[in-house]
């Protein structure tokens, strides 16, 4: 199945004043803005590089129900796959979800994913 999430590049400083602009209660963000944002192409870029985006395939299509499993589907080490994972996480591409034990099972929040930048986008705060 199909799941699209929108990204945005915005310089970090931006991306601040936006988010305690949105805490503030100063700037509601409309419904299609990007879910996801990067400081730049280059960190988006190391994220969903092209070895991250087979690891992505690899979950959605084999649904392994641990990391050991996903290790051996992958020919990843654990430790890299950890560490992959849970920026996947803080993302909200992949969850991680308690499975049987202390196993963590990997399920694909985002399949997809369509990118927002420019000069103006018009999700930057002025202040």
């Amino acid at each position: 199945m199909k799941k699209v999430t929108k990204i945005g590049i915005m310089p970090k400083k931006d991306y601040v004043k936006r988010t305690i602009a949105i805490a503030k209660g100063e700037y509601k963000p409309e419904e299609d803005e990007p879910k996801i944002w990067f400081e730049s192409m280059q960190s988006m870029a190391q994220i969903l590089s092209s070895e991250n985006q087979q690891l992505l395939r690899i979950i959605e299509e084999n649904h392994p129900d641990s990391l050991s499993e996903l290790e051996i589907l992958s020919n990843r080490k654990k430790s890299n796959l950890s560490r992959t994972l849970k920026i996947f996480e803080r993302y909200g591409i992949v969850k991680l979800e308690q499975s049987e034990g202390r196993k963590k099972k990997p399920v694909v929040m985002a399949t997809d994913f369509e990118v927002a930048f420019g000069l103006n986008t018009g999700y930057r705060v002025h202040t």
